[in-house]
């Protein structure tokens, strides 16, 4: 039976709920707003299928890629529209070509982080784009057996540990199967996203400075991208769209509507702040089971940052990709889409310069307690304010230093 005694032996990925034959065990949330398995004492069977799918208890070894390139979507239209160089997309519309079906990440009505699948081209458009926070998976490794099963090609995507758990799940081989896993940071709080997205709202309805003490006739959020590129891939900022009824209309038609967005730089926002000093990422991303090639994915996909140093002739400032291709499987479908890219080949110590989060753990940070205690009485507001007071992330500093170890060397 799966019991959860320490926060950090639990990545949320739900592979316990979906394989539990007796459906005794759900996914409850604490008071952090992370989801943590509950299990029904009296209709579990003590089968231990729950322990022998969780990625934290059975961890993989280590590994390195096969490969490593620097490659960019030749279609800048989708590439302008992805968080770096558009390289999912073209692997997705791949499967689908070819009758399959492709799972991600999206947001629900609500701006909720959900996994889900399409079958369609036009249905990959809502997986593009990152989303800093953790999924709800739901039954989406069940859903993804049953498409195996029956014969149907499918690509999974997902957070490091996501497919760490999807691997463990199916327990065997499918080689109908690409993994592509998004190479992770690590996954903050939903309930600060979701107590942030009314934050915003209230902040929006009463003018950029105040919030407004009413939540009465809020601005509706009809788009959210976390990395828009507005000013450059490597200046993106946080990008909320709204739309409020006008004040002197009573009318719902489509003419009554005004439509505005906000860009906000992403080192300014109030949320990224939070994330990129770490004070409220899941607990087990502190020591993450999946990271260093645990997971096992055919391909890892991640931002190329530093490209302007390592690979500069194809720097364009719409975004690059850093595609590892860990498996033969990965390097099979990746070879396939031809033309269709432009592709470098690169080196892995290279890439690792500025992406230390492959694998390296980002670290507790000693004030996470103390914004729990102080976010419980003041909400959003104290995030700035505990913010100001750290030190810059040791990964942040260690990029830094590379960056310039390497435009040093550049001169020489």
């Amino acid at each position: 039976m799966i019991d959860i005694t320490n926060k950090k032996d639990c990545c949320g990925c739900s592979a316990c709920v979906q394989i539990c034959p007796k459906q005794c065990i759900s996914m409850s949330a604490d008071s952090e707003g992370f989801a943590y398995p509950r299990v029904s004492k009296e209709s579990c069977i003590d089968c231990g299928l729950c322990e022998k799918v969780c990625p934290v208890i059975n961890q993989n070894e280590p590994g390195k890629p096969l490969f490593v390139y620097a490659a960019k979507n030749n279609d800048d239209d989708i590439r302008l529209q992805s968080s770096s160089g558009g390289i999912f997309t073209m692997l997705a519309e791949q499967i689908i070509s070819e009758g399959g079906v492709v799972f991600g990440v999206r947001f629900d009505v609500d701006w909720n982080v959900v996994h889900d699948y399409t079958e369609t081209k036009e249905g990959i458009a809502a997986f593009r784009g990152s989303k800093y926070v953790q999924s709800v998976i739901g039954d989406s490794y069940r859903k993804a057996k049953e498409f195996l099963l029956g014969g149907r090609k499918v690509l999974f995507s997902g957070t490091p540990c996501q497919i760490a758990g999807l691997k463990k799940f199916l327990r065997k081989d499918f080689i109908n199967l690409l993994t592509v896993e998004v190479v992770c940071h690590g996954v903050p709080s939903p309930k600060v996203w979701h107590d942030y997205l009314e934050y915003r709202r209230a902040s929006h309805a009463a003018g950029k400075n105040t919030v407004s003490s009413s939540l009465n006739d809020l601005p509706v959020i009809t788009g959210v991208s976390f990395r828009d590129k507005s000013n450059g891939w490597k200046k993106f900022g946080f990008k909320i769209s709204y739309a409020a009824l006008k004040a002197a209309e009573n009318s719902v038609s489509e003419s009554a509507y005004v439509y505005n967005c906000e860009v906000t730089p992403f080192n300014e926002d109030v949320f990224m702040k939070g994330f990129l000093k770490d004070i409220y990422l899941r607990p087990s991303c502190y020591s993450c089971a999946a990271r260093q090639g645990k997971s096992k994915a055919d391909i890892s996909i991640a931002d190329y940052w530093g490209i302007q140093n390592v690979h500069p002739e194809i720097d364009d400032n719409k975004g690059i990709c850093l595609v590892m291709v860990n498996t033969d499987n990965g390097g099979k479908h990746y070879d396939s889409l031809g033309t269709s890219l432009l592709s470098k080949i690169s080196e892995f110590d290279k890439a690792l310069l500025c992406n230390p989060c492959i694998v390296t753990n980002v670290k507790e940070p000693k004030q996470r307690e103390l914004f729990w205690n102080r976010y419980s009485q003041e909400g959003i507001a104290c995030i700035d304010d505990i913010c100001a007071s750290m030190k810059p992330s040791p990964v942040l500093v260690f990029a830094r230093r590379i960056v310039r170890k390497i435009k040093s060397i550049i001169k020489l």
